[in-house]
């Protein structure tokens, strides 16, 4: 190279770059094009030198982020001129540590196809190893405990390299090069019993509990009534759809029916749950998914998996580790307490679990990914905001579905599925998950935000943290604004959040909400009318509940016609409750009004799991039929007003004339739909604003996503909805740091600690 032609430039890349195989792509690139330097990571992200002609420079700088390797994710490169040095090539240097950590850390990634032609080779000195990896694949952030993203900062560091596994480690060349996981069968982990001894259980009618990437699994045959029967009992879950592993694609095809869009998203590197319609003729236990036409389905992302599958032959059942709603088991001892009464055999293995995470669960909608639930493969991916939050802020997220958030700069870092907390063992992982964010990524709050909910467990968490600022967010404002941080929107915009609860900043429960609302604040526009919520939590367990008002408001409650009534010994206490308003507070809720017309169509009475009758009213409905319930909407000085009352007389109705249920609940699901968009119409003639966000766990509704959607868009409105959080409470959590963020940003925020 000719000195005097040389120039040389310091490059930090920041974004997703480490543990996805950034530096070797650096390494090879800088080679080729013959510059000298230096690449290492570093606690801010990956750092470069190189020293060269310009023009190659260039080149080499512009082609970083355009040829990036698949998992990388680069969010900026920073360029500063430097000194000439000696030039002795180019070198992967050691990693360094600073002050401030402000990398980020890549989601766990499903074993590539590499790797799996290694362990399914039988000349292969992997084959049949249960935990091969490379840098295109494998734990991530299931196994970090610090950063940078180094094999002694992950549970890895329990395993020394053996020869040949640390000279493919050090390999520039090699595909194994700094994969922190990278191991053998004569230096890594190992299983408690063979793959062939888990087949064989599955084989005989038995449960079998499966370490994982972030938890354990519970397993059986997916074709086995009696054993997926069994592991219903055992695991006391009455009626929610288990998930299903297969092979591969093409045994996803014999149990149901795929789009192109559905098989990328099977298939890619997240290996979600996805859910698809189901084969009449697919060889499935009844009791694998009861009461509806759908299967959750996932491909294996882990050799573990890859093997289990190729070994058994067929599908099988592959839930989370745990029993009802307690979170996944995933240290062994847990598991051994916790599974060991369920599971026959029990398959572990000596790699530690960091962090427990679940499986992603999604579905395709408009050929594009529209997310359920977040976790493995996705957490903890940050999401940027339109700007720059001002001081680090913790978000507690929800009680249901839970998720927490930190908020750094311009990105939130979404945590994995945490769960439900009214269980003892939940509430401790949410502990658990806060402190890890926290850790992981060098975030010391200022500011804490919270549900608005009183008795809610995260919120009371929120309020303790002595010394923070700290920010109650209203529940259905937090649902719009996670949409809008996705998009990247300030706002403001219509927002629509149907769910099935939230306090309400006048202290009743509101769940049928139409805001004009931005990142920082909204305004209440419209509603469903609200009518009790007689028992307070048991309507929410018992539709038939929410069926005996609407009717009472109709004069229809005492009908002798009237199946339900004559079904449930209480219908007449429950009734007078919800005349007295004794322990009946008034609810908007949306999915309360679903929980009434399921129960009137005598398709669940009381549930077992959260939206269970509104999920199953949506199965009955037939999806091409397109007559709709017409709904009055009253309008005032108050706001819009629709009366969800109207639904269940045309439901009533209809089934006093004989018409079949499916058709009523179509014609429940596209009347909603018209009055949701009747208002938004309104809105946008009154506040001139185009734009609709849709959010609340209602919008998980497929049927109703789709009409309101497709309504809105006919009337000239552009519609926003959840691409990278979930509709449901899981996406809470960003909410609520971006409100944060935004009033903090406008001094909006009390600055005295709590």
């Amino acid at each position: 190279m000719d000195a005097s032609s040389a120039i040389r430039r310091h490059i930090l890349v920041t974004g997703i770059v480490q543990g996805v195989g950034f530096r070797p792509y650096v390494f090879g690139l800088a080679r080729s094009l013959g510059l000298a330097g230096w690449v290492r990571n570093e606690a801010g992200g990956v750092t470069i030198e190189v020293q060269g002609p310009p023009a190659v420079i260039g080149s080499f700088a512009a082609r970083l982020d355009r040829e990036a390797p698949p998992l990388a994710r680069i969010d900026s490169v920073r360029i500063e001129p430097r000194t000439l040095c000696a030039d002795t090539g180019f070198v992967i240097g050691p990693s360094q540590r600073r002050a401030a950590a402000t990398t980020f850390v890549s989601a766990d990634v499903a074993t590539c196809g590499d790797c799996l032609e290694e362990i399914l080779d039988p000349a292969d000195r992997r084959f049949g190893y249960a935990f091969a990896n490379c840098t295109n694949c494998g734990p991530r952030f299931s196994i970090v405990t610090a950063i940078p993203y180094d094999r002694p900062n992950t549970t890895m560091a329990d395993f020394e390299m053996c020869i040949r596994c640390r000279a493919e480690y050090l390999d520039p060349l090699d595909r194994r090069f700094h994969a922190q996981p990278v191991c053998c069968a004569d230096c890594g982990p190992a299983l408690s019993c063979t793959v062939a001894e888990a087949a064989a259980a599955l084989r005989d009618d038995q449960i079998v509990a499966v370490k994982g990437l972030g938890g354990y699994h519970l397993a059986a045959l997916a074709s086995d009534e009696v054993a997926v029967a069994t592991l219903r009992a055992r695991k006391h879950r009455e009626a929610k759809p288990f998930a299903l592993m297969a092979a591969d694609l093409a045994a996803v095809r014999h149990l149901c029916f795929t789009s192109p869009a559905e098989e990328d998203l099977l298939a890619s590197p997240a290996r979600p749950i996805v859910l698809l319609a189901r084969r009449p003729d697919a060889a499935v236990a009844p009791s694998v998914a009861p009461h509806t036409a759908e299967l959750g389905v996932m491909l294996p992302y882990t050799p573990l998996h890859h093997l289990l599958l190729a070994e058994v032959g067929e599908p099988i059942v592959c839930t989370s580790g745990n029993l009802s709603d307690e979170p996944i088991a995933y240290t062994d001892s847990d598991a051994g307490g916790r599974l060991g009464p369920v599971a026959d055999l029990l398959v572990s293995h000596d790699r530690r679990i960091g962090m427990r995470v679940d499986d992603s669960v999604a579905r395709v909608i408009d050929g594009r990914p529209y997310p359920l639930r977040r976790s493995r493969g996705h957490a903890p991916a940050p999401i940027r905001l339109p700007w720059s939050a001002p001081r680090a802020v913790l978000a507690c997220g929800a009680d249901l579905k839970n998720t927490v958030a930190v908020a750094r700069d311009d990105h939130v870092f979404v945590s994995q599925h945490v769960g439900d907390l009214a269980d003892v063992l939940a509430h401790e992982a949410f502990g658990q998950t806060v402190t890890h964010l926290q850790r992981l990524f060098e975030v010391a709050p200022e500011v804490v935000a919270f549900d608005l909910h009183p008795q809610y467990l995260s919120s009371s968490f929120g309020r303790e943290q002595a010394g923070l600022v700290q920010v109650p967010v209203q529940h259905h404002h937090a649902h719009v604004a996670a949409c809008l941080a996705e998009a990247g929107i300030a706002g403001p915009v219509i927002g629509v959040a149907f769910d099935g609860l939230g306090h309400g900043d006048d202290g009743t429960v509101w769940g049928g909400e139409f805001l004009v609302a931005d990142l920082a604040g909204y305004e209440r526009r419209g509603w469903l009318a609200q009518v009790p919520m007689p028992g307070g939590d048991a309507a929410t367990r018992e539709p038939w509940r929410m069926a005996a008002v609407y009717l009472d408001a109709l004069g229809e409650a005492e009908a002798p016609d009237l199946h339900l009534a004559r079904r449930h010994d209480r219908w007449s206490q429950v009734l007078q409750l919800g005349r007295s308003g004794l322990r009946s507070p008034p609810t908007s809720s949306a999915g309360r009004l679903f929980d009434a017309v399921a129960a009137l169509l005598d398709v669940r009475d009381t549930v077992t799991y959260e939206g269970q009758a509104a999920i199953e009213l949506e199965q009955v409905a037939d999806r091409t039929h397109r007559d709709a319930y017409g709904v009055r909407v009253e309008s005032g000085d108050g706001g819009h007003i629709v009366r969800g009352v109207d639904l269940v007389a045309g439901a009533l109705a209809d089934l006093r004339s004989g018409i079949d249920r499916s058709l009523v609940a179509a014609r429940f699901h596209r009347g909603l739909a018209e009055a949701i968009v009747d208002v938004c119409r309104a809105l946008r003639d009154e506040t001139g604003l185009g734009t609709v966000a849709l959010s609340g766990g209602c919008f998980a509704n497929v049927i109703l996503l789709e009409a309101v959607t497709g309504r809105l868009r006919a009337a000239g409105l552009e519609v926003l909805r959840h691409r990278q959080v979930p509709c449901n409470d899981g996406g809470i959590s960003l909410g609520q740091a971006a409100v944060a963020a935004a009033r903090d940003r406008a001094g909006l925020l009390d600055d005295s600690p709590g």
